[in-house]
């Protein structure tokens, strides 16, 4: 049985990279899907001087939206999922933040009164 990984090392400019290492001469057919639709534009190219393969997949300008989108790469013979990466966007992103910002200062707040009321009690 043959040992695939696949580490991910940068996305930039809309394209997620990794190295992609297995047993064999000839790197594994990979899948790449979005909500169970195939991402097209995947390339798989030998790296020189070094065990392994250079894997690059664009995102595609039409998947991007508000919310959480998560792309699913496979190995396509196995099915096996090899790794994954997610986008957050839009609205939704923008309210988490700041209603966890928001919670954060309600719990500073907290502790400067709580600080403040020992600071006058030990004096």
């Amino acid at each position: 049985m043959s040992v695939i990984r696949l580490t991910k090392t940068k996305m930039i400019a809309g394209v997620w990279e990794g190295i992609l290492t297995a047993d064999g001469a000839e790197p594994p057919a990979l899948s790449v899907t979005h909500l169970d639709t195939a991402v097209d534009g995947v390339s798989v190219t030998d790296i020189e001087g070094e065990d392994g393969w250079l894997v690059r997949v664009p995102v595609p300008m039409d998947r991007l939206a508000d919310g959480m989108q998560t792309f699913v790469i496979r190995d396509s013979a196995t099915d096996e999922t090899l790794n994954s990466f997610t986008l957050l966007a839009g609205d939704a992103l923008s309210e988490d933040i700041r209603a966890e910002l928001d919670l954060l200062r309600e719990e500073f707040d907290l502790l400067k009164r709580a600080f403040r009321r020992h600071c006058v009690e030990t004096l």
